[in-house]
C-alpha cells in the first residue's frame, strides 16, 4: 500500500494530512474552507484515493494560505506515496463533462513541476470562495507532487461547474497515472533510468 502522511506547520496553518493510493475513494476533509472541502472530497472520491484533511488556518484573513498550503501538503504526500515511481503508468488524462463545463486535464509524473491552466472561471467568488485560488492550490500541488499538470475548459459558465470538473478530472487523470501497470512492475517508466 502506498501511503504517506504529512504535518505541516506555519504562522498561518496547522495541517494534516493522510493519503492512500490504494483506496476507495474515502475523504475525510476539514480545512475550514467548506468549498475546498467539498472540491478535495470529489478529488478524492474520483481518484479512488483515501485522503484526510485536518487544517487550522487563518481564515478570519482570507481563505488564501489554506488553499495553497493544502495543495502544498497534498502534493508533498503524492510525492511520498510514489516513491521512486517504479512500475507506474506515469501518464494519464481525462476529458470530463460537469453539466455545460467540459474539462480536461493531463498528468505526468514527470519529476517537472509544471502547471499549464487555462480556465476562464466568469465570477470572482463560489460562495465565499474566491475563485483564483484554484489556480493557487492547482500550482502549490504540481509543484510539491513534482508532476507536469495541464488544465483546459473546453467549454462551460458556470464558476461552480467549471471548478468541480477540473477536480474530479484531475482526480481521474492521477489514478490512471499512479495505477501500477504489471507489465512494468519494478521498472522506472523513463529511458533516463530515474524521474
Amino acid at each position: 500500500m502506498r501511503t504517506a502522511d504529512i504535518s505541516r506547520k506555519t504562522a498561518e496553518t496547522q495541517i494534516t494530512l493522510s493519503l492512500c493510493l490504494e483506496g476507495t475513494g474515502k475523504g475525510d476533509i476539514q480545512t475550514g474552507c467548506g468549498f475546498l472541502d467539498h472540491m478535495l472530497t470529489l478529488f478524492a472520491r474520483h481518484g479512488r484515493f483515501d485522503l484526510k484533511v485536518r487544517c487550522q488556518g487563518d481564515t478570519w484573513v482570507d481563505d488564501h494560505h489554506t488553499v495553497e498550503d493544502v495543495g502544498i501538503c497534498l502534493g508533498d504526500a503524492f510525492a511520498r506515496a510514489l516513491g521512486e515511481l517504479r512500475g507506474v503508468n506515469r501518464y494519464g488524462s481525462t476529458l470530463l463533462p460537469m453539466d455545460e463545463a467540459l474539462i480536461l486535464t493531463a498528468v505526468d509524473l514527470s519529476g517537472r513541476s509544471l502547471l499549464c491552466c487555462d480556465l476562464h472561471i466568469p465570477t470572482q467568488k463560489v460562495g465565499t470562495f474566491d475563485t483564483e485560488l484554484t489556480e493557487e492550490f492547482l500550482m502549490a500541488f504540481a509543484r510539491r507532487a513534482g508532476l507536469t499538470l495541464h488544465v483546459k475548459q473546453l467549454a462551460g459558465q458556470n464558476s461552480h461547474h467549471i471548478i468541480e470538473g477540473a477536480f474530479k478530472s484531475l482526480g481521474r487523470s492521477l489514478r490512471q497515472a499512479v495505477a501500477i501497470d504489471p507489465e512494468f512492475a519494478g521498472e522506472i517508466p523513463s529511458t533516463k533510468g530515474v524521474l
